[in-house]
């Protein structure tokens, strides 16, 4: 048998021109000789990357410097809340003939349900809210209410992922995560993302709302509790206090950055530390930010806080905007699993819904722009989808009393307000009952390309290297920024 080993002067020959090949072109592309091409080497990365939360200038100026987010994870009912439709109403008890996609077959019926409560002209546009919400009535002409968005993901978790991280999987980086990555936070003292759950529980999916997907750790959000304390373990032991905690952190400083040389690349070794670090930071300035002590009896008001049915809603929006005046750069606001999810009950639960968040969501805008605040910020209020505009009728006793809306992502809507985004403003259409988006159509993949434009980000250009891949945050080569909704 013919021996298969190369002789040593084939092997240095090979060799020697093989790296002759690649050091011609790194030389090549360095000198910008060579034609444009993805597909060619590029050149190696001699030093591990490393991440911080440092503010960073975006490629252009953008609108906005910083984002809240109030999530009402279910999907609140844009007919009775947000779409007025006298077709609706005229045709109220009749059978609807369009097709339907249902999420509950077994419950499902063809019969139209009018909304639950009346619609009226709001502000000096005259947008139309119905009464269930009519403290958001009175900011009608800070808002643009967008009427046509779209998922085409007719299931929570899926609808979630859509609109959180661009697609309807799991394990991707959500908005919050990816604002950080870009563009860090103006403040070093708190937390850049943050996530204010409910006191009864964790919204659907917990802590994959505000994951950090294959981005590094150090661009999770950091969940706070919905009670007080809001963080546990600010306050060092009585004999660590002072000059003695000082030393103490320096000395686990200095071992951790022996670690971490000895351990290049490590990315989530060096967000732990980095997080060690914060933590110590934000001893004074977190509970300064979350102590709403200090704020007037007039805000206090405003934002419900004395009522208990708005206290809890309205304390966190507040400890929203303490956050964000304080350079936090991302702020999410969730419910408590899927609780505006009515697909049964929606005649009694929904005005509960509504009731809980109306004011609150109103005083959060009003608060930004009487301090000159909302120009920079940007306020949504969505969910992850809408309702059908059939009854479900639920199984049981009494079904007629207790009927709900099933699930509908084709058509629903969403508000946003400040951070350059237009004021009393409607955008797009749906059909004559709610159902289909068919004018002015808003992806989930076109809303997060907007909201990174007002950020002075290109949705085309915000990616992260992992491996030998690059990932970001909208991969659809369709979407678009809806330039319609900016001002």
């Amino acid at each position: 048998m013919k021996n298969q080993l190369c002789s040593r002067r084939h092997l240095l020959e090979s060799a020697g021109f093989g790296l002759a090949g690649v050091a011609a072109t790194l030389l090549l592309r360095q000198d910008g000789l060579l034609a444009a091409d993805n597909n060619l080497l590029k050149p190696p990365m001699l030093e591990p990357q490393s991440f911080d939360l440092l503010p960073k200038q975006p490629p252009r100026e953008g609108k906005a410097k910083a984002m809240i987010s109030m999530f009402m994870i279910g999907g609140p009912s844009q007919m009775d809340m947000f779409d007025p439709k006298p077709e609706l109403i005229k045709r109220d008890g009749q059978d609807y003939s369009a097709e339907v996609v249902f999420d509950n077959a077994a419950e499902s019926s063809r019969k139209l349900m009018g909304p639950i409560s009346k619609f009226r002209p709001r502000g000096k546009c005259g947008m139309e809210m119905s009464d269930l919400v009519s403290h958001m009535g009175e900011i009608a002409d800070e808002i643009t209410l967008i009427r046509s968005m779209h998922s085409d993901v007719n299931n929570h978790l899926p609808a979630m992922y859509a609109l959180n991280t661009g697609a309807g999987v799991r394990g991707r980086a959500t908005l919050g995560s990816w604002i950080t990555q870009s563009l860090g936070s103006e403040s070093q003292e708190l937390p850049a993302f943050v996530a204010l759950t409910h006191p009864e529980g964790m919204p659907l999916m917990g802590s994959e709302n505000w994951a950090n997907g294959p981005l590094p750790s150090l661009y999770q959000g950091t969940v706070v509790r919905p009670t007080e304390p809001r963080m546990l373990n600010l306050d060092p032991p009585k004999m660590f206090a002072g000059r003695p905690q000082a030393n103490q952190l320096q000395l686990i400083e200095s071992f951790n950055r022996s670690h971490l040389k000895n351990h290049p690349g490590e990315n989530d070794l060096a967000a732990r530390i980095a997080s060690y670090q914060l933590a110590a930071r934000m001893q004074t300035s977190a509970k300064e930010a979350f102590d709403i002590a200090s704020e007037d009896a007039k805000t206090i008001e405003m934002y419900g806080i004395n009522d208990p049915v708005t206290r809890d809603y309205g304390t966190r929006c507040l400890i929203a905007r303490r956050l964000v005046e304080r350079g936090v750069r991302f702020v999410q606001i969730f419910n408590n699993g899927q609780s505006w999810d009515h697909h049964e009950g929606i005649l009694q639960q929904l005005p509960i819904r509504c009731a809980e968040i109306d004011k609150p969501a109103a005083a959060l805008v009003k608060d930004l722009k009487q301090r000159g605040m909302l120009d920079e910020t940007i306020v949504q209020f969505t969910g992850e989808m809408g309702r059908l505009p059939v009854i479900q009728i639920p199984s049981g006793d009494e079904p007629m009393k207790r009927v709900g809306r099933d699930h509908n992502t084709f058509g629903f809507s969403q508000w946003v307000a400040g951070g350059g985004f237009k004021a009393g403003h409607v955008h797009g259409k749906t059909d004559d009952f709610s159902h289909h988006a068919i004018e002015g159509v808003v992806t989930h993949h076109d809303w997060l390309a907007t909201v990174l434009h007002q950020f002075g980000l290109s949705h085309d250009q915000v990616h992260f290297k992992v491996g030998t891949r690059e990932v970001s945050l909208v991969e659809n080569t369709s979407a678009n920024v809806i330039l319609e909704l900016l001002a």
